[in-house]
């Protein structure tokens, strides 16, 4: 019983959350439209629109803070926890890109067109034996873009999406012409990685290293 109170209490708190973030999302995205009509006319509507990006940001690490207190109970009731998991997950991916989406705008990224590619390997021609692989893909102008979406990006994340690209370009059989690595907060040693391996990162907040 005491564990199925503990599970309760999880889910209660990350739908809370996910509920704030979606409304603070829906809230801030109708905001930023109007301040783009208006920029000619009123410079000083945009300065209010960045405290409130700041404001969205504080809130997204609390909620980044609150899912590392509970990874031990949610590893407990991972096997529950799989599909829901999969699906938020999902809906997290979507409302990082939208947060994004004005520096996706200007990389000639549209996010709504943004979409997943899922390939299982059966026989182990490309990686491991009934591996599935996936990746956010985005296409145009015959330009192939594969997109890694994070709330929070690790060094192994990092490596791991480099792997997996090169695994989906002999999938597909063409090399990507970018790869871009999408994160609400990334650790700086994740960062310097990506730099090196040439992905190019878009990111809120970087989390210093502990010495």
């Amino acid at each position: 019983m005491a564990g199925l109170l503990g599970y309760r209490e999880v889910l209660e708190r990350l739908d809370r959350h996910e509920e704030e973030l979606r409304r603070l999302r829906e809230d801030f995205l109708a905001f930023v439209k109007e301040q783009e009509r208006r920029w000619v006319e009123n410079e000083r509507r945009w300065e209010e629109a960045f405290k409130r990006f700041e404001t969205i940001e504080k809130i997204l690490e609390e909620h980044t803070k609150i899912l590392k207190e509970h990874t031990d109970k949610i590893t407990k009731i991972e096997t529950t926890l799989g599909r829901l998991g999969g699906r938020w997950g999902r809906s997290m991916e979507r409302m990082v890109l939208e947060i994004f989406r004005e520096v996706l705008e200007k990389r000639g990224i549209e996010p709504g067109r943004v979409e997943r590619f899922e390939y299982i390997d059966y026989d182990g021609k490309f990686y491991k034996k009934g591996a599935r692989i996936e990746v956010d893909v985005y296409v145009h102008d015959e330009k192939l873009y594969l997109i890694e979406v994070k709330s929070l990006a690790e060094y192994d994340d990092v490596e791991w999406f480099h792997e997996k690209a090169q695994i989906v370009e002999r999938i597909l059989g063409r090399k990507a012409d970018k790869l871009i690595l999408i994160a609400t907060d990334i650790y700086e040693d994740a960062l310097k990685r990506a730099q090196e391996l040439g992905i190019d990162i878009i990111y809120g907040t970087i989390i210093p290293l502990e010495p």
